[in-house]
C-alpha cells in the first residue's frame, strides 16, 4: 500500500504598520505601536471566508462520507491560533469538530513562525516549539510526534534538536539537491541523528494542485480529481506526501477554479485504486521503516527555486534587521516583561524578513504578491524603523 499523506499549513503574519520615528502621538502600548491590527482583521477575515471554513466543513464531511479513511494533517501557527481567538473564534470551533473525528494530526512548529532554529543560540528556538507544543495541548487535548519548522527549515543539526525534543518524525523538503536520483515518496534517515525519520514534500505533485491547479498556460490544465488519483497511482513508494499552504483552498485558488470540486471528489477517485489508502504522518512514521539517508549539513526550506533561507536572508537588508533582532535577545530576556518578550517574538515572524526579497522572476512574484509593501525597500525601512524604535525601547526598560 501507498499512503497519500495531506499536510495543510496555516498561518497568518502579524502585519505591521507603516511606521516613522519621527510621528508624534506614538501608542506606549508596543503592539498598537508596531503591528496593524485593523490590516489583520480585515485580512484574516477574507480568508476565513473563503478558505478556512468552507474547506474545514468540506473536510468534516468527506471524513464522516469516507468512515474515517479519508485523514489529513494540519500545523497552526501561534500567530494563526492567536487571530483566530481574537477576530474568529467560530474558525478555531470547525478545528475542533476535525479534531474530534480522530483523522486528523495537528503537527508542532515554532510558535511565532520565526527563524529561530537559526539562531547562533538555540534556546529562544526551543521555548518557541515547547509553547506551540502547550498551546496544542490546551486547545485540542494532542501532543504530536511530528515537527514541521517554519517554512519546512531543515538541516541535519536542526533534526539532531528536533530529536532531543523527543520528537519522532519531521518534515523536509523532496528536493533534488538532498536527493539525487532517489525518491521523496519514501522515509529517510538523517544523518546524525539515532531515530528521527524524515518524511519529504512531493514538490512536485503538491505544486500542481497549490500553484499550478488554475494556470491556463500549464499543458494538463484543467486538471481533474480522476487525473491527479492517476498520478497518484502510477507513483510508487511508502508515501507521497502532498504538503501545502492550507489557503490553496479558496484564496490562492479561488472558488471560481473549481478547487472545492477537486477536493471534493478526490477521495472517491483515489479509492478507485485499491493499492492507495490516505494516511497521516504519525501513521506514516509508524508503519514505514527508513530505506535511505539524507545528509543536509545547510539549511533547506520549501521556499523559491533555490530551497534554502534566502527567501529571508538572501541579501544585506534581510540579514541587517535579523542580525538586530537576535542580538536583542538576552537584553529582552533580563527584563522579565511578558509583554515586551511577546512583542520581540511577534517581530521574528519569518514573514516580515520575506517581504525585503529583492529576487526578481518567479520568485519575485511570488513575494510580492504576498507582501503589504510596494517594494522591498519600503519594507525594510519600515521594519528597521520599527526594530530601532524597539531597541531603544528594550535599552530603557
Amino acid at each position: 500500500m501507498t499512503a497519500i499523506c495531506f499536510y495543510f499549513q496555516v498561518h497568518q503574519p502579524v502585519r505591521l504598520k507603516r511606521f516613522s520615528l519621527f510621528a508624534e502621538n506614538l501608542p506606549e502600548d508596543l503592539y498598537a505601536r508596531y503591528f496593524d491590527d485593523e490590516l489583520n482583521r480585515k485580512i484574516y477575515n477574507k480568508v476565513a471566508d473563503k478558505c478556512y471554513l468552507p474547506t474545514n466543513t468540506l473536510l468534516l464531511k468527506l471524513i464522516n462520507k469516507y468512515n474515517g479513511k479519508f485523514k489529513v494533517s494540519f500545523s497552526l501557527t501561534g500567530t494563526f491560533l492567536e487571530q483566530t481567538k481574537k477576530y474568529r473564534p467560530e474558525v478555531l470551533d470547525s478545528f475542533h469538530a476535525l479534531s474530534e473525528t480522530g483523522c486528523v494530526d495537528f503537527l508542532n512548529e515554532t510558535y511565532y513562525h520565526s527563524l529561530s532554529s537559526l539562531f547562533e543560540d538555540k534556546l529562544e528556538f526551543v521555548e518557541q516549539v515547547r509553547m506551540h507544543a502547550d498551546e496544542l495541548r490546551n486547545l485540542f487535548g494532542v501532543s504530536s510526534r511530528i515537527f514541521r519548522n517554519t517554512e519546512a527549515l531543515f538541516s541535519n543539526d536542526i533534526a539532531r534538536l528536533v530529536e532531543e525534543l523527543g520528537y519522532g518524525g519531521i518534515i523536509a523538503e523532496g528536493f533534488e539537491s538532498i536527493l539525487g536520483w532517489r525518491s521523496p515518496n519514501y522515509v529517510y534517515s538523517v544523518r546524525g541523528c539515532k531515530k528521527i525519520k524524515a518524511l519529504l514534500r512531493n514538490y512536485k505533485l503538491s505544486d500542481d494542485v497549490s500553484y499550478r491547479f488554475s494556470a491556463r498556460w500549464w499543458n494538463e490544465w484543467p486538471l481533474t480529481a480522476d487525473k491527479y488519483a492517476l498520478w497518484l497511482a502510477s507513483s510508487p513508494g511508502q508515501c507521497i506526501n502532498l504538503f501545502m499552504d492550507y489557503e490553496t483552498f479558496g484564496e490562492h485558488q479561488w472558488k471560481e477554479t473549481g478547487i472545492f470540486e477537486f477536493l471534493e471528489h478526490l477521495p472517491h477517485e483515489v479509492f478507485k485504486h485499491q493499492h492507495l489508502e490516505f494516511k497521516t504522518p504519525d501513521e506514516v512514521i509508524s508503519e514505514n521503516p527508513p530505506v535511505g539517508e539524507i545528509d543536509v549539513p545547510h539549511p533547506l526550506s520549501w521556499a523559491d527555486i533555490e530551497r534554502d533561507a534566502s527567501a529571508w536572508l538572501g541579501n544585506n537588508m534581510q540579514r541587517e534587521c535579523f542580525n538586530l533582532l537576535e542580538s536583542l535577545e538576552r537584553k529582552v530576556k533580563e527584563t522579565h516583561d511578558k509583554d515586551l518578550l511577546h512583542v520581540w517574538r511577534l517581530l521574528q515572524n519569518s514573514d516580515h524578513l520575506y517581504y525585503l526579497c529583492t529576487k526578481s522572476w518567479a520568485d519575485g512574484d511570488v513575494h510580492k504578491y504576498f507582501s503589504p509593501f510596494q517594494s522591498p525597500y519600503e519594507g525594510f525601512i519600515n521594519y528597521m524603523n520599527i526594530l530601532q524604535d524597539f531597541k531603544e525601547k528594550v535599552e530603557k526598560f
